[in-house]
């Protein structure tokens, strides 16, 4: 059975966000003081074929802890839909 993994990668809380100071700064110019605060992330869609909801979810784990975030600097969640 396949399943679609939404995958959201972001960065620690710890760690500075340059291109979320600049996009929120950008917006301030633009007018909208009501911007506190930005934080900038990545969103990636994983098709993976497996036999069960928990071996897709070992899968995502797996991939996102070897290749698609940087444990370091960032947090991964995902959610795991199954494709007919």
């Amino acid at each position: 059975m396949a399943y679609k993994a939404k995958i959201r990668v972001t960065l620690r809380p710890s760690i500075l966000d340059v291109q979320g100071k600049a996009a929120q700064h950008a917006l301030r110019n633009l007018g909208y003081s009501s911007v506190e605060s930005v934080r900038i992330g990545k969103y990636m869609e994983v098709t993976i074929d497996e036999s069960s909801n928990d071996e897709a979810g070992r899968v995502c784990t797996e991939i996102c802890q070897k290749l698609l975030s940087n444990p370091v600097m960032e947090d991964f969640t995902f959610e795991l839909e199954p494709l007919n």
